[in-house]
């Protein structure tokens, strides 16, 4: 199955470091991120996962819960998060799926539905597309998915930065444009009419060209 944007994240039950839980039960009325990982004990997934940890109250702050996955056991993954505490200065608190069975990594269509029913035997290497990024939003919808090569770490500051985008952009009819950061300017959503702008912003706009109209950001900035 193929997912895009705007589809619904498939549920699924799965054992975790932290307990069963249904995907979408877990999330609750708030956003998740879903990130993957090929294999345990991996060097550049254990820089991954201790950057994460250290960012969880930020996510926390903007009611985004976080959930990792890699193709191995739930034992595994506990023996992995001590390496993670000791060699990047951060508990990993935030649950990890065990996905020995492959279910979560195939449903995601990040392992073709071939690869088997097991992570015995498995390598990082055939395991290398196990390396996405979802942002899932309260309505159960996939947000954002990106998709990083094995030997590239992931910018997960970038992540929170899009959070903030996406959820300014869910609650006010604007977008942010390229390389925006929570506090600049914003740009007037194109289905806004300028008589309905007015309203909205009575103080008007700069308007370089007609269809790009920059205000000030609504609503507080986060710090």
């Amino acid at each position: 199955m193929s997912l895009r944007i705007n589809d619904t994240a498939p549920n699924f039950t799965a054992e975790t470091t932290h307990g069963t839980i249904d995907f979408h039960n877990w999330i609750g009325d708030g956003w998740a991120i879903l990130f993957s990982h090929p294999k345990d004990f991996t060097p550049v997934c254990t820089t991954e996962l201790g950057y994460m940890a250290g960012l969880e109250p930020e996510f926390a702050k903007r009611n985004c819960k976080i959930i990792g996955l890699s193709v191995d056991a739930v034992g595994n993954h506990a023996k992995w998060a001590d390496d993670i505490e000791q060699t990047q200065g951060h508990r990993v608190n935030y649950p990890m799926i065990g996905d020995t069975d492959l279910h979560v990594a195939k449903l995601y269509d990040m392992l073709p539905a071939d690869s088997g029913t097991t992570s015995d035997g498995r390598t990082a290497a055939n395991n290398a597309t196990v390396r996405t990024v979802f942002v899932v939003g309260p309505d159960k919808k996939i947000k954002l998915m990106l998709i990083y090569p094995m030997t590239t770490g992931r910018n997960f500051d970038e992540v929170l930065r899009v959070l903030d985008s996406m959820q300014l952009t869910a609650n006010y009819k604007v977008a942010t444009p390229v390389n925006w950061k929570p506090g600049q300017d914003v740009i007037i959503a194109g289905s806004v009419s300028d008589d309905d702008a007015k309203a909205i912003y009575p103080d008007g706009w700069k308007s370089p060209r007609p269809y790009l109209r920059i205000v000030p950001q609504p609503g507080p900035a986060k710090s």
